[in-house]
């Protein structure tokens, strides 16, 4: 999941943005070799092309900006063929059709509108080639290295939890179906003031139309939206909340049984997930620069 969120930013924001707004390109020009990379060059075009995309997006660092991403490209292309990495043409041809779903486009319709802006399909197919190459080093060999201490997100966690936060609950919700939410809130204020407790809910709903009750079944207070959780706090057993205006109709929680119950692991999964991004943000910029730092680069 977290290489995910590269690969969305490394794909999806550059290139449909420059899709919308795609203008003619400059013309085609000599393919002047600008740069080598371990053997690989890079010529004029591609970073003209390449510069015309960070206008688009709003990009200001400009020609040396898209000869940096060039030669980052061209870097982690050669270390996933070290890495025996290979990207096939299905592989590229899918990230195309899923930019094109993302866009509500067709891929046919997609490709139109980037040769009409002048952007050569092996220029795109390049960039989605580096792109899906370094997610895979990202995930296979970078993830891995990531180490995130439990000790340390248990503290953490223990220290975000609030005193409504730790309470166990068995809930029954009581739902009054339909629109009109002036008539329902009537009646589930009407329904509110006659409850008595859990065992009761069915029976007393019975007196009341489109009223259902439904076993939500055990959640603790992290699991439960801020203000719920901070009302049911202040409820006993055979409590029941004030009617709240939902989707389907007016809801309100009856509590069933209520325990003091500390339960660190929906705030752990938040901070591990944190922590994870913030690791691997570091991991990838800092494999990226050791590999630049033993390149062989020539500008010329």
């Amino acid at each position: 999941m977290m290489a995910k969120s590269f690969w969305a930013r490394s794909i999806c924001a550059a290139i449909v943005g420059a899709v919308l707004a795609l203008g003619a390109m400059t013309p085609a020009m000599a393919q002047n070799v600008r740069v080598t990379v371990n053997g690989t060059p890079i010529t004029d075009m591609q970073v003209a092309q390449r510069l015309k995309l960070f206008q688009l997006e709003g990009n200001r660092t400009g020609q040396k900006g898209a000869t940096e991403q060039l030669i980052d490209e061209a870097i982690q292309m050669a270390e996933a063929k070290r890495l025996g990495i290979t990207i096939s043409n299905a592989q590229v041809d899918e990230a195309l059709l899923q930019i094109a779903r993302n866009m509500k486009l067709s891929q046919d319709k997609l490709v139109s509108m980037l040769q009409q802006g002048g952007v050569g399909m092996e220029t795109l197919k390049d960039r989605l080639r580096a792109a899906i190459a370094w997610n895979a080093i990202t995930e296979g060999v970078i993830m891995p290295q990531i180490q995130i201490s439990d000790l340390d997100l248990d503290q953490q966690a223990a220290g975000k939890v609030q005193p409504y936060q730790g309470f166990d609950y068995i809930l029954k919700e009581i739902i009054f179906v339909g629109s009109g939410s002036g008539s329902r809130s009537s009646q589930a204020n009407s329904y509110r003031s006659k409850f008595t407790g859990c065992d009761n809910a069915v029976n007393l709903s019975l007196s009341y139309t489109d009223a259902a009750v439904i076993d939500v079944g055990r959640r603790h207070a992290t699991q439960l939206p801020e203000a719920i959780a901070k009302e049911l706090a202040g409820l006993n057993v055979g409590g029941i909340t004030k009617p709240r205006v939902v989707e389907s109709g007016v809801s309100m929680l009856a509590v069933c049984e209520k325990a003091q119950a500390e339960d660190l692991t929906f705030i752990k999964s938040d901070l591990r997930a944190n922590a994870g991004n913030n690791q691997l943000e570091t991991a990838v910029a800092d494999y990226l620069a050791n590999l630049r730092k033993t390149a062989k680069i020539i500008y010329n």
